[in-house]
């Protein structure tokens, strides 16, 4: 089968790096123009999960990778199972196609044995999204703290992921779940501890 300026073979997504990224979606034809949509997301088949089994792992590797490269560019850490059927991310309405709920769960359930996605309730209807590791972000939040001399210093949660001060970081804007992640990694490493502040909770680095 032939799509524009490809030649591919009907369910073969091998080699391919796409990828998943925001609670507050914009509207379709805003996200549309904005992000760079794999070719398999113009691929009406995509949108049907199949029986066999090589052909099916191929499609979940390559929803999987969609899921987070779409949630890393528009910053995305959690949202609702609910939030994701509605979001561009999974109805292309350009093609008039969606995948299924049912086909949905099956793609955040193999995020989370990749590591990528922790439920976040017993009912499984929300979720935290692992475009970057706790792990990482931990490393660059730690990055900044030594860089600037700020060892031994004690912020709140918001002043490391809203402040002025980390306004060109990386993990600027970080939502507050994967935050206390990013921190609880960093305070197993013996580099900070996390700290309940009159105003809420905070962190000290060491």
């Amino acid at each position: 089968m032939r799509l524009p300026g490809k030649e591919v073979e009907v369910f073969l997504w091998d080699g391919l790096e796409v990828g998943f990224g925001r609670r507050k979606f914009r509207s379709a034809p805003e996200a549309m123009m904005s992000f760079e949509w794999p070719w398999q997301y113009s691929f009406p088949p995509f949108f049907t999960l199949q029986p066999n089994v090589d052909t099916r792992q191929k499609q979940l590797t390559a929803w999987c990778s969609l899921v987070l490269s779409y949630c890393r560019v528009n910053k995305l850490y959690t949202m609702t199972v609910s939030e994701a059927q509605e979001s561009p991310l999974f109805n292309n309405w350009k093609l008039q196609r969606k995948l299924p709920l049912e086909s949905i769960l099956v793609v955040l359930e193999e995020l989370r044995k990749k590591g990528n996605l922790e439920w976040l309730d017993k009912n499984k209807s929300s979720f935290l999204v692992m475009w970057r590791c706790p792990e990482e972000w931990g490393k660059l939040i730690y990055q900044w703290v030594s860089k600037n001399g700020m060892t031994n210093s004690v912020f709140t949660l918001y002043e490391l992921s809203n402040g002025e001060d980390t306004e060109s970081e990386e993990f600027h804007g970080l939502e507050e779940t994967m935050l206390l992640r990013a921190l609880q990694a960093l305070q197993q490493d013996h580099k900070a501890e996390i700290i309940t502040l009159d105003d809420g909770r905070g962190v000290k680095f060491f």
